[in-house]
């Protein structure tokens, strides 16, 4: 089956990422479908669209939009499929739900975004972990370069955790200032990303 304008994609694993292993136990992290934090955002593209005019080909890895794979339940309690649902194990999205492609296992984003990791707060008497509105770019649309020192403008970031890393998605254009390293710039990895 092949689309015109989406990807057919199947999930890498479950619909959601809500269990971690502790030891030899599993340990149920969430048990409500309705939260976006638990839901798996990684696929594989199975199909590519007839009208095709990306770099995404066959077999790719995908980091897609949350409520692609999610369940949610309607006004009369009935649980529902998300509207890219096609059967089972079998979704189709389009260009603008997908954020980063993996090819030769190298991750590139999509035109128009950046992925920044966020940076560790210099300040010791601040209680916020991590510095606000700066980051680390980790993967790039070409509008900036790989770990150039950014700022980007304030609600323009949106978290995603993938392979063990926590990184906000940020439109390129939001990408405001470019900063120069001054040496004491630590990324910040929490332990539970």
């Amino acid at each position: 089956m092949q689309s015109v304008y989406g990807f057919v994609v199947t999930p890498k694993g479950n619909r959601y990422n809500n269990t971690k292993t502790v030891g030899d136990k599993e340990l149920i992290l969430n048990s409500e479908t309705q939260s976006h934090q638990f839901t798996n955002r990684e696929a594989t593209v199975l199909e590519v669209p007839k009208i095709n005019n990306t770099n995404i080909s066959k077999g790719d890895t995908v980091i897609v939009h949350h409520n692609v794979f999610r369940r949610w339940t309607d006004v009369y309690g009935k649980e529902k499929n998300s509207k890219n649902y096609f059967s089972e194990d079998k979704y189709v999205v389009y260009e603008d739900q997908i954020f980063l492609y993996k090819q030769k296992n190298k991750w590139k984003p999509m035109n128009g975004f950046c992925f920044v990791k966020p940076i560790k707060a210099k300040q010791k008497l601040n209680i916020d972990t991590e510095q606000p509105l700066i980051g680390i770019v980790k993967y790039t649309d070409g509008s900036v370069e790989v770990n150039d020192l950014v700022g980007f403008t304030p609600n323009s970031e949106y978290e995603f955790v993938f392979e063990g890393q926590r990184l906000y998605r940020v439109y390129s254009k939001f990408i405001t200032i470019k900063y120069e390293y001054q040496g004491y710039e630590e990324e910040h990895n929490p332990s539970w990303a």
